[in-house]
């Protein structure tokens, strides 16, 4: 199972982003390092227009897609996949989600907002199946 590191303030302004935007799914990409093992390190969250403007999918401006990818090479970071928040719906992938998951290489992480606390999880998506990844909150203070 992948790690994903996350630090806490990239975790809140993601939460926070996507609480603007409801009822709406927001969403995103999510850029950083990637070390032997195949630890991942977020680094840069990208936060992207939904433009379908709806509750229960999204679709990723190409344009801001490419922005957010030229600013990735520019900085020395890699693509590692993308976020989008689930308003109304636990943190796994729906049948949509599962469909439209066609990068056996990128993390797909998923907020759900259903609940007054927030849910974040990440997931490896192949051929159909799913398999959560094991995505650490850190601060500078504590992590593991």
């Amino acid at each position: 199972m992948r790690i994903i590191r996350l630090d806490y303030r990239i975790y809140d302004d993601i939460v926070k982003y996507a609480r603007e935007h409801l009822p709406e799914e927001a969403c995103g990409l999510i850029a950083g390092e990637e070390e032997e093992d195949g630890t991942r390190l977020i680094k840069k969250v990208y936060f992207l227009e939904n433009i379908d403007h709806a509750q229960d999918h999204f679709t990723l401006d190409p344009k801001d897609q490419m922005q957010a990818i030229k600013d990735m090479r520019a900085n020395g970071l890699k693509p590692l996949g993308n976020w989008h928040s689930h308003p109304e719906s636990p943190s796994r992938p729906s049948e949509e989600d599962i469909r439209l998951s066609f990068d056996s290489k990128a993390s797909y992480m998923i907020l759900s907002l259903m609940a007054e606390s927030p849910v974040l999880n990440s997931y490896h998506v192949e051929n159909g199946i799913y398999e959560k990844e094991d995505l650490r909150i850190i601060s500078q203070d504590y992590f593991y």
